[in-house]
């Protein structure tokens, strides 16, 4: 998204996606607590050593203070400096960008042996908790007395960020967020401290880092060394500011301490981090809506569009690094979907969750009181997913071709552009939003083109429209109505001729041309703009519809939520939705068949065995070996194995977004990094189980011997400590 700029304020914005909230789990088997539940959790008898208040003490210092979040994942300061510890796979893209043919730190990694070394974190965002506070009266008083749901929705979103707004004014030193903790019915502002300078210090060599590569994805047992360091910088006064040479690094309140020592089987430990949703509280049709369109919509597609990027990659180094971060994000969403797919269908979580509605339907017309207030809350429940079920494949089709299609969002934002332009009365106005956003617009689609490609765009918009053309019925596009393509192979030639003609195809020409002066940009015109624009005003005119939905929803799952909380006679803990959790279990391994058993800890002996199999994505450092057969361990060596731990598993309660997540034990001291689930957990957002569900990390003993015996990294481990 970006933000035009006006004399006076902002004069509009682009937004390409929407954001969803959604919540609810129970206790003790799951839970990804919130700091206000930590007194619910049982940590003490499960095994914590330390004291509550060592973990969250609101106006004092806690492990808390030592959590942040680096974009969409988690991480934790690990040295008075600034230091933070977080997964390969989060620094990826940072790395990608500031990578080179010449200069390949995506493969061939980067050592900083001082701060002067370390390089700049490009499109990297830190933000640090600082407080919290409950709005939902503000919020729920609002929308009290509106019964349009279009209405209710908007109004919520407005108090959100007007709540948001107001806190920002009061300390201008941080930003505020509304998070939904249920929908419809709790709202929490959080207060974050961000910091925009975030540098690269150390990233293993991509075949540390990535070992096993997409075949081991969601995989157990691993030998992943996914793990980056990174530092948080901020201007000499202390306050935030954007990478600068004079920039110092951050002193955190806390950072966590390492313990090269590791865990064993069956020990205590707990994870903090920023989980990103999950979805166990929803009905039957939320689930079924899952499996029967989104799952495999999306996974099909990702599959298609990798394709496409593989081929392209393999023709030219520059663009195999270019499409690197989208080929990566792209296989990691299409396996956990398959697994998704593979868990709803063996266990028939649909049917379970029918059995509970049912239950729940029964409970209300037992209760007087709640068949008057909630009598027709589960038919209005199906009505409401019923509708979703009949428009879902142009809902999928609308949600994607934008971010499918590079060029697309291109000529969404030059669109954009031009019109907030032409709507300011006279020449000099014009020139003025011209001039003042030219720089802004020109940097933000400079990160489209780093990763596009013609050849791929004109593939994968081909698919797309040829796609579109299929839809019939209440999917049909008007768009493709009105055309007179006689076969969807003419849909797919008409837009691969529209980006091969047009001058957003290379951005060099779209500079020079198109953005040369303020009356190019008015004067030019061609068949990818005018696509786009009648595209998204059909969109525009869909999404009404949708927000209308969304408001229904909103009210009816604040009374789902109600409901099932009086049948159970317990209160929930919300589904994750990307703000600080805890969760907590032990060191475990599982059997996820007859006669089997997965060990919770992997050894370097088992990373050298995966390479003899002669697999590319098994290729590891001849070094390792090297230091493997001399025995060179060091202090790392877990005894009862002989040899280095590489990976744990653990039956905590994770999710996307606790990528990067320390791994503690009972004393509050780092010894892993979490970075993924086994392939039977992919199923974690929608249920919970103690048979299937682990987690995977990386044992801090094989991060430091990496970082000790084969990077060289001492300038580090002297930081930590170590």
């Amino acid at each position: 998204m970006i933000k035009l700029k006006a004399k006076g304020g902002l004069l509009c914005a682009f937004l390409l996606g929407v954001s969803v909230f959604n919540f609810s789990a129970s206790i003790p088997d799951e839970g990804m607590f919130p700091l206000s539940e930590l007194s619910r959790a049982g940590l003490k008898k499960a095994g914590l050593k330390i004291a509550e208040k060592d973990i969250y003490n609101p106006g004092q210092v806690g492990l808390v203070d030592a959590l942040v979040q680096v974009s969409g994942c988690s991480g934790s300061f690990v040295s008075p400096n600034g230091l933070i510890i977080t997964n390969h796979h989060c620094a990826f893209s940072a790395v990608q960008l500031a990578s080179s043919p010449e200069f390949n730190y995506l493969k061939n990694g980067f050592v900083a042996q001082s701060y002067e070394q370390e390089i700049e974190a490009e499109g990297l965002t830190i933000r640090i908790t600082e407080s919290y506070e409950d709005v939902s009266e503000e919020i729920l008083s609002a929308v009290a007395s509106i019964t349009d749901p279009a209405e209710r929705i908007n109004m919520i979103s407005k108090k959100r960020s007007e709540i948001a707004k107001r806190a920002e004014m009061e300390d201008p030193t941080i930003k505020a967020e509304v998070s939904e903790m249920f929908i419809g019915k709790s709202y929490v502002l959080f207060r974050y401290k961000t910091i925009e300078d975030v540098r690269l210090v150390y990233v293993p060599r991509q075949d540390i880092g990535e070992f096993g590569g997409e075949t081991d994805n969601w995989v157990w047992p691993r030998h992943t060394g996914d793990f980056s360091f990174l530092r948080a910088y901020v201007a000499p006064d202390g306050s935030s500011a954007k990478y600068a040479k004079e920039n110092v690094p951050y002193q955190p309140k806390k950072h966590l301490k390492v313990n090269p020592k590791g865990v064993n089987e069956n020990d205590f430990v707990f994870i903090l981090g920023y989980p990103g949703r999950t979805f166990r509280h929803r009905p039957a049709q939320y689930i079924e809506y899952q499996q029967k369109f989104l799952l495999p919509y999306t996974s099909e597609l990702y599959d298609f569009q990798n394709q496409q990027m593989f081929a392209a990659g393999k023709e030219d180094p520059k663009t195999e690094l270019a499409l690197a971060t989208r080929i990566k994000r792209n296989a990691n969403v299409m396996k956990n979907y398959r697994g998704k797919l593979k868990g709803l269908q063996n266990l028939d979580l649909v049917g379970d969750k029918r059995e509970e509605d049912d239950a729940l339907r029964k409970f209300i017309t037992s209760k007087p009181d709640l068949q008057a207030k909630y009598g027709t809350l589960m038919a209005d429940i199906d009505k409401h997913y019923q509708a979703v079920f009949e428009v879902a494949p142009k809902e999928l089709w609308f949600n994607n071709i934008y971010n499918s299609v590079s060029l697309l969002r291109v000529a969404y934002t030059i669109n954009d552009f031009k019109e907030a332009i032409l709507k300011q009365n006279g020449l000099n106005a014009q020139e003025e939003v011209f001039a003042l956003n030219l720089n802004q617009l020109r940097e933000y689609v400079e990160n489209i083109y780093g990763s596009y490609h013609l050849t791929v765009d004109k593939n994968i918009g081909r698919r797309m429209f040829e796609d579109a053309y299929q839809l019939d019925g209440p999917n049909q596009l008007d768009y493709f109505a009105k055309r007179n393509f006689t076969n969807k192979e003419e849909a797919g030639d008409y837009i691969v001729a529209a980006l091969d003609k047009s001058k957003l195809n290379n951005k060099e020409t779209l500079y020079h041309t198109v953005l040369k002066d303020i009356q190019s940009l008015k004067n030019y015109n061609d068949d990818l703009l005018t696509i786009l624009k009648e595209l998204d005003a059909e969109r525009e005119v869909f999404n009404a519809e949708q927000k209308r939905r969304e408001g229904v929803l909103n009210r009816l799952m604040g009374d789902y939520v109600a409901v099932k909380e009086q049948y159970q006679a317990k209160n929930f803990i919300p589904d994750a939705n990307s703000t600080l959790r805890l969760t907590f279990g032990n060191i475990k391994g599982y059997s996820p068949a007859d006669a089997t058993y997965m060990s919770p800890f992997t050894t370097i002996k088992g990373l050298i065995e995966k390479g003899n199999s002669g697999l590319s994505e098994y290729e590891y450092p001849e070094s390792i070996k090297a230091a493997w057969l001399e025995k060179n361990f060091g202090a790392y060596v877990k005894k009862d194995l002989n040899d280095v731990p590489v990976n744990i598993l653990y039956n905590m309660d994770t999710t996307g977004g606790n990528s990067g997540s320390p791994i503690m034990n009972a004393h509050g001291e780092l010894i892993g990094v979490n970075f993924d689930r086994a392939y039977d957990a992919t199923i974690n957002d929608f249920a919970w189980s103690e048979d299937y569900s682990r987690s995977i990390g990386v044992d801090i003993r094989y991060v430091l011997w990496i970082a000790d015996k084969i990077d060289n990294a001492h300038f580090i481990l002297n930081e930590m400590g170590i």
